[in-house]
């Protein structure tokens, strides 16, 4: 599983990252995380407004920090 998370380093980009990383903690699976920070990558996705979070090619969201729980959930 590839999570990545899309932004330019903004702190809801940092919280993303650092609720990405407890979640997939908590969920105990194997998940290559990377931070996308180029914005021609990020328009590759249609992604306007960031962060951004696509977990295996997929955006699950956008514009919004989403709990540990719900990233929990996305990742089952």
């Amino acid at each position: 599983m590839k999570i990545e998370i899309l932004g330019t380093g903004c702190s809801k980009c940092r919280e993303l990252e650092a609720k990405v990383k407890e979640a997939v903690a908590r969920s105990g699976k194997f998940v290559q995380i990377e931070k996308v920070g180029d914005i021609m990558k990020i328009m590759e996705y249609n992604v306007m407004s960031t962060p951004g979070l696509v977990i295996d090619g997929v955006v699950k969201s956008t514009a919004k920090v989403p709990s540990v729980d719900e990233i929990i959930a996305m990742i089952g």
